[in-house]
């Protein structure tokens, strides 16, 4: 474990700095201890809320890669969310935090940043093996309300669609806050509550698979997700009314929206429906919400916009 990088790290109990004792982080009087496995520091319970996007990353471990796709769709989004540049980041820490299978993080570290990438899952054993090939790298497993760091770290922060799917979306921001340094940047996004997005046929759907075990509802997605595609792309097709009508279909496609192949898009299909039906949380903000905590917590030229998502970017005062 590269020095620069144990020296932001800290116990997320009690506030002290850690170091290294073989397998494990130590705190500096040694009241607590915590895991190092597969090379990626260990601060929450193998299991959690978020079970499902463990199961799901490491299962669609490099489906949404730029690297792997052979588009720049997720390049495209990060920097348009964050409207950061590759020079601002070079060379700069970077918070990625709900890092899923790592391909934001992929982005910023081909950009040239030392990216540190968080999540509450198993996803950060599918982000290391993605990615464990850039030295900039660093994983860790942790929880957005326990972040691992000592305040006033980071001088650029991002979680992109992640928020939503904590128990307390507010607070899940105020934690990213306290991590930037002064006029450090901060870029997060979140499901927008507003008609045509609580009138989806997922939120139909969401009280019976919320309650089912993943994988089973996985097994299901499998055999059913070819046919609700196919409904969807035939509803897709009706002039002016269908991109409507297929809210309808509880499914994710993309048919339409990115450049993707046949089965590509089947693919992503089954990935993001899974990841719209089983979270146990799905909780969409509004604009004025997600202004009011920016304001809250000290943010300044704050910029509300919709780039996949409802965007939120601003600088720490």
């Amino acid at each position: 474990m590269r020095a620069d990088f144990l020296s932001l790290l800290v116990c997320p109990r009690t506030g002290q700095a850690l170091k290294c004792d073989g397998d494990e982080l130590v705190a500096v009087d040694d009241s607590t201890r915590y895991p190092v496995r597969n090379g990626i520091p260990r601060f929450v319970s193998e299991s959690n809320y978020a079970d499902n996007f463990g199961m799901q990353w490491n299962h669609f471990r490099q489906t949404q890669l730029d690297s792997h796709t052979g588009h720049s769709i997720s390049a495209d989004r990060f920097w348009k969310a964050t409207g950061w540049t590759p020079d601002a980041i070079k060379n700069q820490w970077v918070l990625d935090v709900g890092c899923g299978a790592g391909r934001f993080a992929e982005v910023a570290l081909n950009a040239g940043a030392k990216v540190v990438a968080l999540d509450y899952s198993s996803a950060v054993n599918a982000c290391y093996a993605n990615l464990k090939h850039h030295p900039n790298l660093h994983v860790v497993q942790g929880d957005i309300y326990a972040l691992p760091f000592a305040p006033c770290t980071f001088p650029f922060v991002y979680s992109l669609g992640v928020l939503q799917h904590t128990p307390d979306v507010e607070q899940a921001f105020i934690a990213l806050t306290r991590m930037l340094k002064p006029n450090g940047r901060i870029c997060v996004d979140y499901y927008w509550r507003r008609f045509q997005t609580m009138m989806h046929a997922k939120y139909a759907v969401r009280p019976i698979t919320t309650r089912l075990q993943p994988d089973r509802v996985f097994k299901l997605l499998q055999q059913w997700t070819p046919a609700l595609l196919k409904a969807s792309q035939t509803l897709g097709r009706i002039p002016i009314a269908g991109r409507y009508l297929q809210r309808i279909i509880p499914v994710a496609d993309y048919t339409k929206s990115l450049p993707l192949s046949p089965q590509q898009l089947r693919e992503w299909a089954l990935l993001d429906t899974f990841d719209m039906l089983t979270p146990t949380y799905d909780n969409p903000q509004t604009p004025s919400e997600i202004r009011k905590w920016c304001v809250n917590a000290g943010i300044g030229n704050v910029e509300i916009f919709h780039a996949t998502a409802l965007v939120a970017r601003g600088v720490m005062h």
